[in-house]
């Protein structure tokens, strides 16, 4: 079994759980998600696990996986640890004397899963920190056993009216090398793509599941402007009702130029 452990997402549902959930699982794994923001560890599960990963994209979400690191290995001594995300190469020190073994940077989906892969073989990799920039194939997110969408923080549209958040991922990485920003380390001015029929199936299943809007966490969704508008197009064109946020920054654009009621209107929020 994999445990598969958020802490901190700003109140969305994870990405970083979803995303490897459905490597994982293709790979041949029992994956159980357990997101600390809005639910209880699953003990009885980590108890049981092979392999526990901790997803760690932020600061706030390493400060708190530390005395849940200390916690899994208590109730699980055996298992193997593993953090991954944004801040785990840059906290891998700090990680490693906690106990955990293994850490992803990067497109971590494929490096969680060649370890799982090896430790079925019965094969033990030597312990390492990692940032891998190869490009994937991304498959659609799994996200049936997180917590419901209603759990997380909703969208206040005014005068009473909520909405439902759903997040995704279109792109990965950022073209910009701002000093202040914990993805130039990892990425180093590079970014990645998610394939435009993945996000949409992805969208597809959150507004099933009662998604109203959807917050796209791309670090910057103008990386590659030919990717990211047939994309809100096709979204536009199947879901006309759904709402949506981007983040673009560094440079001007579209949603600072137009007044307010269009930029709220199309979605679009310009971080500079």
């Amino acid at each position: 079994m994999v445990v598969l452990i958020s802490t901190y997402e700003l109140g969305r549902q994870p990405f970083g759980l979803a995303s490897p959930a459905a490597w994982l699982r293709r790979a041949g794994a029992e994956v159980v998600c357990c997101d600390t923001a809005v639910a209880a560890l699953d003990r009885t599960a980590v108890r049981q696990a092979q392999l526990v990963a901790f997803y760690v994209p932020m600061h706030t979400a390493t400060r708190l996986a530390a005395p849940l690191i200390a916690e899994v290995r208590a109730l699980n001594p055996q298992a193997v640890l593993c953090a991954y995300g944004l801040y785990a190469p840059m906290n891998s020190d700090l990680l490693r004397s906690l106990g955990v073994t293994h850490v992803f940077g990067g497109e971590f989906e494929a490096a969680l899963t060649a370890l799982y892969t090896a430790l079925q073989h019965g094969e033990m990799p030597p312990a390492q920190a990692e940032i891998a920039l190869n490009r994937l194939t991304f498959i659609t997110p799994q996200r049936a056993d997180l917590p419901p969408l209603t759990a997380y923080a909703k969208l206040e549209m005014g005068a009473g009216e909520q909405r439902t958040v759903g997040y995704t991922e279109a792109s990965r990485g950022c073209k910009h090398l701002c000093r202040h920003c914990p993805v130039v380390p990892v990425y180093g001015g590079r970014f990645r793509i998610v394939a435009r029929a993945v996000v949409l199936e992805d969208v597809r299943r959150q507004v099933l599941l009662g998604a109203q809007h959807i917050t796209f966490g791309d670090p910057d969704f103008f990386n590659g402007p030919g990717h990211a508008i047939p994309l809100v197009e096709a979204l536009h064109a199947e879901f006309p009702a759904l709402s949506y946020d981007v983040t673009i920054k560094g440079r001007a654009c579209a949603a600072t130029a137009r007044p307010a009621a269009e930029t709220a209107r199309d979605g679009l929020r310009a971080d500079h």
